[in-house]
């Protein structure tokens, strides 16, 4: 029979294993979940650091880190020739909306929207992850690519691209060779990068970081620019035809099947069009232009300047508010009125007209019988 006090310390032994080993767990866990390299919800140390050191640099055909699916790219999309950006110096913003900035085919798009549908229905891991980088309800996924504009980038362009990884997004900061299919939404930012299906975003601050990747032919990092969504929805875009440098208005949702001549054309060609000097936004596609407007003169635009020539129209209260020019008389008028005349009165009789001098034979004052 064995002691108790042969039995005690045994059992002492044991203990202190297993709270070690709790101990190491906890610590594994702890370090594994940290470690998680990821973008979205709390955020990534690990994630952040990187996005802060580097800039991938992604040609045009290139997949780049972690695709979400395969290219979507239209086969045969010409890339055209980027758009002039000035000199050297600082980092440009333009606006989404401004005339020049994207190019396309028309009637051709330069992403396959549908496919791109197509792959998220089919993973539903990469399509709750796409939607988490983007922003968006995963319900609204769908809906939300097709309202979508493909077109392709006419500059270099910085943006926070994000690969998939571990089931999760993961955010960098890139820039995006000129001629790279993308998808564009409503105000005029580059969302979706067609040759990964990855999810793009407004890029943040990375001064002083380098590039990482092989730079391309004609590649400067102060010619890189960074679009600015617009504060307003726009309804459609002025592009440049990169088949024969024409412009091209495309409806924004659509993928080019609508594309028509712009109803306003931009002050300058699309060659010569310098996005370092802005041009004037095009005005809203809601004023008709003259060629769907009733009657012989099409309404005007009430901010352009009036020619003297013409006349006003007669009932503006706006920039044309003055009075309307009259017609010369046939006639010249009269420097006074004239007095209106006056009807004569009637003459009335006098008295000897009543009772002429002569009168008729004399009768006698009173009569017999």
């Amino acid at each position: 029979m064995r002691s108790p006090t042969s039995r005690s310390p045994r059992t002492h032994v044991t203990a202190r294993p297993t709270l070690a080993a709790a101990v190491l767990a906890a610590a594994l866990v702890l370090a594994g979940c940290s470690s998680v390299d990821r973008g979205g919800g709390n955020g990534a140390d690990r994630s952040t650091a990187t996005a802060a050191q580097e800039v991938v640099l992604q040609p045009v055909a290139a997949r780049g880190p972690d695709p979400f699916t395969a290219s979507t790219t239209t086969p045969g999309a010409p890339a055209g020739t980027p758009a002039p950006t000035g000199t050297a110096g600082t980092v440009r913003e333009i606006t989404g909306s401004t005339p020049g900035l994207y190019g396309g085919t028309r009637s051709v798009p330069s992403c396959d929207v549908e496919q791109q549908v197509a792959f998220f229905a089919e993973d539903r891991a990469k399509a709750r992850a796409f939607a988490e980088a983007a922003g968006i309800p995963e319900s609204s996924l769908a809906g939300w690519l097709r309202e979508l504009t493909p077109v392709v980038l006419r500059t270099d362009t910085r943006v926070t691209g994000h690969g998939y990884r571990d089931g999760g997004p993961t955010p960098f900061q890139s820039v995006l060779q000129a001629g790279t299919a993308v998808l564009v939404d409503q105000y005029g930012t580059p969302r979706v990068r067609c040759a990964c299906g990855n999810p793009l975003r407004s890029p943040i601050d990375v001064k002083g970081a380098a590039d990482k990747g092989r730079p391309w032919d004609g590649y400067h990092p102060d010619r890189v620019v960074i679009i600015r969504p617009t504060t307003t929805v726009v309804t459609s875009l002025v592009i440049v035809n990169v088949v024969d440098s024409t412009w091209i208005e495309r409806k924004t949702g659509t993928d080019g099947k609508q594309d028509t001549r712009p109803s306003v054309t931009p002050p300058c060609a699309p060659a010569d069009c310098d996005l370092t000097d802005t041009p004037a936004p095009v005005p809203s596609p809601s004023v008709p232009s003259p060629s769907v407007t009733d009657g012989p003169n099409p309404p005007r635009d009430p901010t352009a300047p009036r020619d003297p020539a013409s006349p006003a129209p007669p009932e503006s209260d706006g920039p044309w508010s003055e009075p309307p020019a009259q017609e010369p008389p046939a006639e010249p008028r009269p420097e006074t009125e004239p007095v209106p005349e006056t009807v004569p009165e009637p003459d009335v009789p006098d008295f000897e007209d009543l009772f002429p001098s002569d009168p008729a034979p004399q009768q006698p004052e009173t009569f017999e019988g």
